[in-house]
């Protein structure tokens, strides 16, 4: 585990400032960025003609991020320019293909029934066939999980309270069910037929987060339901969920385990396959492409929600604390690797040998505000993300900056927040034992 340790003042070796280096994190200059992003290891040798390859990859690369920089700082600049505007031609071109994968699926399952009814029966099973392909690629809904991650309201009344304040807040619902998980993340979502509200909190991040940058991620996750984020839909959602498992199904079996006459079939079909794939995986680029606008709008007005709930203070914690991941990660696995005491006897889940999550929540604090700002520079030049389909941490940040710093509508008290620690002892317990196991 890494310890609080003094900084020492070394000199930049490019501009020749002044550096308070800590050893626990890289050294790097704040004024000509140096060591901004420090190197894996010496640069492996290379001929003059793996040179040339090598420089043009990297200019085809620096073409497609400077694209994909133009791209995303465009829809920051409509957004700040109309932040009401949730959907766009884009989003209608976007329905009106998942409308197409439906009626396909649809047309797929018609088919297959009224072959199954044929008197011949080599026509009877290809629509066999073809009712469990049409079932497979049905629509999937999802479903809650009532596993052990799963939180009953009678288990946890103070942070299902705290969640229901927070979504009327917003303008939406109260949850159906609140799940915590050890990752480092948070999700809010609609499941099965009857759409209900699953609300999942990975206590790594909730750890690490102050009570009122709880609020704002509970915000965020909550205005999710009412932004209007069409990727969340049923509609398009469900047709995403079809075209992968379509894909999925379709991969070609390249393990070459065939012989003789099927060889040739083989390659037939894997042809076939690889084409239909290469298609399937076209139709989801291109929904990305016209569903990225609005779902990152839907992203960027999620942080509002959290801003104007929370405060904009709060707000922003919450997506630099997002930032410190690896750092989340690099702890957890040190305190992975130190000795535990042996289990002596006796039943249950033997716990570990140090407070994993008051010495995370320690440590994660301890970060200094150094390291905090090359991460978020180290993101804007990247264009890190929290995933695909989210838009760029620094952009969201930057948004946020330019708002009001005003009072939070909704705090967390001292005594909640201890009830809701209490209520979550037993999963900390059992997920500490998962991630140091």
């Amino acid at each position: 585990m890494h310890r609080p340790s003094a900084a020492q003042a070394v000199d930049c070796p490019s501009c020749g400032s002044s550096l308070d280096v800590d050893e626990r994190f890289p050294a790097w200059c704040p004024g000509c960025e140096w060591n901004l992003s420090p190197a894996a290891g010496p640069a492996p040798h290379r001929t003059p003609r793996q040179q040339r390859g090598h420089l043009r990859a990297a200019r085809r690369r620096a073409a497609r991020e400077a694209l994909v920089r133009a791209r995303v700082e465009k829809l920051y600049e409509s957004l700040t320019e109309d932040p009401a505007r949730r959907h766009d031609a884009n989003w209608f071109g976007a329905a009106a293909i998942a409308g197409a994968v439906h009626l396909l699926t649809l047309a797929v399952f018609t088919g297959s029934v009224l072959l199954v009814c044929d008197d011949r029966w080599p026509v009877r099973v290809l629509g066999v066939i073809g009712v469990v392909v049409a079932v497979l690629l049905r629509p999937r809904l999802g479903r809650v999980r009532n596993d052990a991650n799963a939180l009953r309201r009678d288990e946890a009344p103070a942070l299902y309270a705290l969640a229901d304040r927070v979504a009327a807040a917003v303008g939406g619902k109260p949850v159906d069910v609140i799940r915590v998980t050890g990752a480092f993340n948070a999700s809010f979502g609609r499941l099965g037929l009857l759409r209900r509200s699953e609300l999942t909190l990975g206590l790594q991040l909730w750890t690490v987060l102050t009570p009122q940058q709880r609020v704002a991620l509970l915000g965020h996750e909550f205005g999710h339901g009412v932004n209007g984020d069409s990727r969340r839909g049923l509609w398009l959602d469900s047709a995403l969920r079809t075209l992968s498992t379509l894909h999925t199904m379709l991969l070609p079996d390249r393990r070459g385990s065939q012989r003789g006459a099927m060889v040739l079939f083989a390659l037939v079909a894997g042809v076939a396959q690889g084409l239909v794939c290469r298609l399937i995986r076209v139709v989801l680029r291109l929904l990305h492409r016209l569903t990225s606008r609005s779902g990152q709008r839907a992203e960027y007005r999620a942080d509002i929600l959290a801003a104007e709930l929370a405060s904009t203070e709060a707000a922003r914690g919450m997506l630099e604390t997002l930032l410190l991941e690896q750092s989340v990660q690099t702890v957890r696995l040190r305190l992975r690797a130190t000795p535990r005491p042996r289990r002596t006897g006796g039943s249950g889940t033997q716990p570990p040998a140090v407070d994993f999550w008051t010495t995370l929540a320690e440590q994660v604090a301890d970060v200094p505000p150094l390291e905090r700002e090359r991460l978020r520079r180290l993101s804007a030049r990247d264009l890190g993300a929290v995933d695909v389909s989210h838009p760029p941490t620094h952009l969201r940040m930057q948004l946020l900056d330019q708002r009001p710093k005003g009072l939070p509508s909704l705090e967390l008290g001292d005594a909640e927040t201890t009830a809701i620690e209490a209520e979550l002892a037993p999963a900390r317990k059992r997920l500490a034992a998962a991630l140091l196991g």
